[in-house]
């Protein structure tokens, strides 16, 4: 069997990673296939910055504005600016939490549907500026973006498109003017962004009127002076909605979507979650959920806090089905988050660095083979080995044409196991259909998992084995299969 070694793609793309934003490759557009690859890649395919975005698996959602102190989800906007009125603000505390967490970022809250802005906006009299908080010189977003630098997290920020005080909310083009404008002030005053966040919320403004979102004009906002930053929606077009709200990805997960027939706020929400084999652009999906009952922190909610098993399920669930985790951690009325909260997030860290710390597939022997015949024997293949190098700059691809493959790893020792990590080269595109994951077990295979795509990352959950001998058949693949990972790790 002829297999591949991606290295000369691969590697170049390592150094494009390496950095949060590959700087070597417009916003949008993949990594160039150098000359001589027999690896023909198969699109969509992702951008630098989407492929940076992958890497980022985990990071938090902090909900924290006028809703804080009024005990609301949605606020009416007519809320006086003084009702903000943190005691103890600390942002760093909140990046210190989230860096022990291992989260990657945090995207915060700047406008909720109450239009009340964090930041001192020159857009609008429902802001900072205006409330006796520090005299009205307070400004969050600013104090978040000096404490993210200082902890090494990215930064990204979620601005409402609906503002139920602002009076050109629903004087279409009045409004989708000021919006662009707050737009320019979060993008050209914080640094630099990982992400912009947008819903589709769309109501009455104070004049019960409804408006009409310039969504191209606001997309062009953020490419203008953020060009690195991933823009979220339902629709993206970088990173689309997974169509719930409990953190949950489909079993079944493409990173491709049909872009052109969503939008933000779209009711054709059923194709987001496992997206769409045939979609014309690379639209990776995003699971948000909320530590707790709200979205907003509420003393009553207390005792809905999840548990250390509660988010490793979650977690296994989005980051271990080809998608991100944006875990809602809000902060209280002090401005802080909550100490328990702190406690969770430290204890799951600890749970995961345990359990994914060691990979017990390193050092295997790695053979490979077409899918048929059945019986034909396995052979040495030094190309198979990189799945189990611990590097996802390298990958192996089966002979081209072929839609599926078998590969056998031998370990130096049996060795237990219960979790089983794949990845996909996804700079080549997405492409595994299904698969199957089996053991030696007394001279006969055995299945422990199956499952349908891969793509970024597939964590599976099987039960707790002991082997010395896997095999991974791909049984179906839209283009010639690739695989960059075979990983083994065992929960404490």
């Amino acid at each position: 069997m002829r297999a591949l070694l991606l290295l000369a793609l691969l590697a170049l793309l390592a150094g494009a990673c390496a950095a949060p934003r590959g700087d070597d490759a417009a916003h949008g557009r993949p990594f160039p296939t150098p000359p001589g690859s027999l690896l023909t890649p198969i699109g969509p395919l992702p951008s630098a910055d989407q492929v940076a975005w992958h890497e980022r698996a985990y990071y938090a959602f902090v909900h924290f504005n006028m809703n804080t102190f009024t005990e609301r989800e949605w606020g009416e906007g007519r809320e006086s600016p003084d009702t903000f009125a943190p005691t103890e603000l600390d942002c760093r505390q909140w990046a210190r939490a989230f860096r022990d967490a291992g989260m990657k970022g945090v995207i915060l809250t700047a406008k909720h549907h109450d239009g009340f802005c964090l930041w001192p906006s020159k857009t609008t009299e429902h802001t900072v500026a205006r409330s006796t908080w520090k005299d009205g010189k307070g400004d969050v977003v600013r104090e978040l973006a000096d404490a993210c630098r200082e902890y090494g997290l990215a930064l990204g920020l979620y601005l409402s498109p609906w503002d139920r005080n602002h009076p050109a909310y629903g004087d279409s083009e009045r409004y989708n003017a000021i919006f662009r404008a707050q737009l320019t002030e979060l993008c050209t005053q914080y640094g630099p962004l990982f992400e912009v966040w947008f819903d589709g919320a769309c109501g009455e403004g104070p004049n019960g009127k409804r408006q009409v979102y310039d969504w191209p004009s606001f997309v062009a906002v953020v490419r203008e002076h953020q060009p690195h930053a991933v823009i979220f929606s339902d629709a993206g077009p970088d990173v689309r909605w997974v169509g719930n709200e409990r953190g949950i990805a489909s079993e079944t997960c493409w990173s491709m979507l049909k872009r052109d027939e969503f939008y933000p706020g779209t009711p054709n929400s059923e194709p987001l979650g496992p997206g769409q084999e045939d979609g014309t652009h690379w639209l990776p999906p995003e699971c948000d959920v909320s530590i707790r009952k709200g979205w907003y922190w509420r003393a009553s909610e207390d005792d809905t806090v999840k548990g250390v098993a509660a988010l490793e399920e979650l977690w296994l669930a989005s980051v271990g089905r080809n998608a991100n985790l944006l875990l809602n951690v809000p902060a209280d009325r002090r401005g802080k988050i909550p100490e328990h909260e702190v406690r969770v997030l430290k204890e799951l860290r600890e749970r995961l660095d345990a359990t994914y710390a060691k990979d017990l597939a390193r050092g295997a022997r790695a053979n490979a083979r077409p899918a048929a015949p059945p019986s034909a024997p396995t052979a040495p293949d030094s190309d198979a080995a990189s799945v189990c190098d611990g590097e996802r700059a390298t990958a192996w691809a089966a002979p081209a044409g072929t839609t599926g493959a078998v590969l056998v790893l031998e370990l130096p020792e049996p060795r237990t196991f219960d979790r089983v990590l794949l990845q996909e080269p996804i700079e080549l595109g997405q492409r595994v259909r299904a698969f199957r994951v089996e053991v030696e077990d007394a001279g006969r295979w055995r299945e422990i998992a199956r499952g349908t795509t891969i793509g970024h990352r597939r964590i599976l959950a099987v039960p707790r084995t002991t082997a010395r001998r896997l095999r991974l058949s791909i049984d179906d693949a839209r283009a010639t299969p690739a695989l960059a990972t075979f990983a083994l790790f065992a929960t404490p």
